[in-house]
């Protein structure tokens, strides 16, 4: 039977919108949720994180130990000798809650045992399958479409919390699920050829996800890990700010993966709006507003360079986290036409309300 660490199979931008013409490929939703690689043996059931760390066994990071009731679910409901590819997740008030999934990783070892129950209670995951790499035998250098009518009859036998992720080969209703869902939870599309066998490590499926552009006030910005040529910080990623109906600015996100060159010439570039230590600022003292520089969720608390409040950039972005960017945004040029006040959260496109049960049905 296959042992951890396997490499999960990876997908590939393919763009923003869903291919008109699918004969060969099958669609699914994509889950805003933890990747996990589902072991079943007669010892243990091992969750499969995506992460590494040298001080587990093997490097392989089992969740386990935070989702219990995915442990003893799996092992009355799925075969000695299964090996499941699937997401878990949390739904929350009809959607599928990332923030509340994370919450789940504290405290990150076994040792916070009481905690790690009550949360199993009060925040209970759900495995959502969608591949199977091992059944009573090897089945990964099958087609997908064999592994997924595999996995079919597998789960005909699953109740909650394991599921079975939906598929579909019609465009049309692979375009209803990306426009209708994107409030509950489903985070794109994962387009995945018929014929393929399951490739670890490999980007050989595509996904599809939302993006979208909003002008936003550059307020502030990290120093980059490295320092410059001389010694000195160079920018990381800028800060990203919008005004709320009141007048307020508030931290939304952050703009990076500039090169070195860029790193470098940004800091001579802003130099003449850098807020000194004493100037007033919006995310600075006692204020109302969503800040920058707080704990994340696995760090500690990152430093940050003001800056007035002024310049105005635009940017890419895929979908929001509250009202804040899910994921780090896309710079796209700076906006010189464009006046701070003008940046407010207006911008921000809402998808119509869903729920994740619609769509799991």
């Amino acid at each position: 039977m296959l042992t951890p660490p396997i490499e999960p199979m990876l997908a590939k931008p393919m763009g923003h919108a869903v291919p008109t013409e699918a004969t060969d490929l099958i669609f699914e939703p994509k889950w805003d949720g933890f990747r996990c690689l589902v072991f079943v043996t007669a010892d243990a059931v091992v969750l499969q994180g995506r992460g590494r760390s040298n001080s587990a066994p093997g490097g392989v990071v089992d969740l386990a130990y935070a989702f219990p009731e995915l442990v003893v679910a799996v092992r009355e409901q799925v075969p000695v000798g299964t090996v499941v590819d699937g997401e878990i997740v949390v739904e929350n008030a009809g959607r599928l809650d990332f923030a509340a999934l994370s919450s789940r990783l504290r405290p990150r070892t076994e040792a916070g045992g009481g905690n790690i129950a009550r949360l199993s209670v009060e925040l209970p995951a759900s495995i959502l399958a969608f591949d199977l790499l091992w059944a009573s035998g090897d089945v990964m250098h099958e087609p997908f479409q064999d592994r997924r009518r595999r996995l079919e009859q597998l789960a005909q036998a699953w109740e909650p919390p394991l599921l079975l992720t939906p598929t579909t080969r019609d465009p049309d209703v692979a375009r209803d699920w990306f426009e209708r869902f994107e409030s509950a939870g489903v985070d794109g599309l994962i387009v995945k050829p018929l014929a393929d066998p399951y490739s670890p490590g490999k980007r050989t499926q595509g996904k599809i996800k939302h993006q979208r552009t909003i002008d936003a006030v550059v307020a502030g910005w990290r120093p980059h890990a490295r320092s410059g040529v001389d010694g000195q910080p160079v920018i990381g990623s800028l800060l990203l700010g919008l005004f709320d109906d009141v007048g307020v600015l508030h931290y939304v996100g952050a703009s990076s993966a500039f090169t070195a060159g860029v790193r470098a010439s940004l800091v001579g570039e802003l130099a003449p709006i850098t807020s000194a230590a004493l100037e007033p600022h919006p995310w600075r003292g006692e204020t109302t507003a969503n800040i920058p520089g707080e704990a994340n969720r696995w760090k500690k608390e990152q430093a940050w360079i003001a800056l007035r409040p002024e310049r105005v950039v635009e940017v890419t972005y895929d979908q929001l986290e509250g009202r804040r960017l899910r994921h780090t945004a896309g710079f796209v040029r700076w906006r010189p036409d464009r006046s701070a006040d003008s940046c407010t959260f207006e911008q921000l496109e809402t998808p119509p309300p869903s729920r994740i049960e619609a769509l799991l049905a």
